[in-house]
């Protein structure tokens, strides 16, 4: 199934997903979730929790094919991290 072509700035995408998750979402699924993504169709706020990105997106998108997704991970400000972290310096 092919992907919905955006409908939105990037910055409206954040915008948009992270408002619906902050207002709607979060208290649903931190902490019991933590770690985990959630694909938020930010046109209807319907989303989806799994421990892969993928299949969270996947799922959404069989319910809603046209779905406008914005991925987060559940517990954290980014939904990727890159680098080192939790290490010391000198470890």
């Amino acid at each position: 199934m092919p992907a919905a072509s955006p409908k939105y700035s990037m910055k409206e995408f954040a915008r948009r997903g992270d408002a619906i998750y902050d207002s709607e979402i979060r208290s649903l699924l931190e902490p019991a979730h933590d770690g985990d993504f959630v694909a938020i169709d930010i046109e209807t706020g319907r989303y989806e929790v799994d421990a892969s990105e993928m299949v969270a997106s996947d799922r959404l998108r069989e319910r809603l094919p046209g779905a406008q997704v914005w991925m987060k991970r559940v517990g954290s400000k980014y939904t990727r991290h890159f680098g080192p972290r939790g290490r010391s310096a000198s470890s």
